[in-house]
């Protein structure tokens, strides 16, 4: 008994050394870890819930910004074409932003993204 005791102690206590001091041990933990993380992620509502609606307030900020930019592009006031200006540096700069994050997220939707919810956003020429 005191034998299987003392083996199971040394197995545990070079399981600690090996994941903490080397190289190999710290990668195999990092890796359980992130898939952990991962498979957290893509399984939990909350996560789920919080990557749509970044979404879709990046969505409507770019929708606005873009309808801004068509209404002002034309006109013959020299302001108003500078408001049409700023707010197409503002839409294409959420459109980056937004494909980066639907980028970094993408695990989330694995095949099952929102209607309401697009994979990329174009930028304005």
């Amino acid at each position: 008994m005191k034998t299987a005791a003392t083996v199971i102690g040394t197995i545990l206590i070079c399981f600690i050394l090996f994941i903490t001091f080397t190289p190999a041990g710290r990668a195999t933990w990092n890796n359980y870890t992130h898939g952990m993380q991962k498979v957290d992620d893509a399984t939990l509502y909350k996560t789920r819930q919080k990557v749509e609606n970044e979404a879709r307030a990046m969505v409507a900020s770019y929708k606005a910004d873009k309808l801004k930019y068509e209404q002002y592009k034309a006109s013959p006031d020299k302001q108003q074409q500078e408001w049409g200006e700023q707010a197409k540096m503002r839409a294409n700069q959420t459109a980056s932003i937004y494909n980066n994050f639907m980028l970094t997220n993408r695990y989330v939707f694995e095949g099952n993204i929102p209607p309401d919810i697009n994979y990329q956003l174009e930028l304005i020429p």
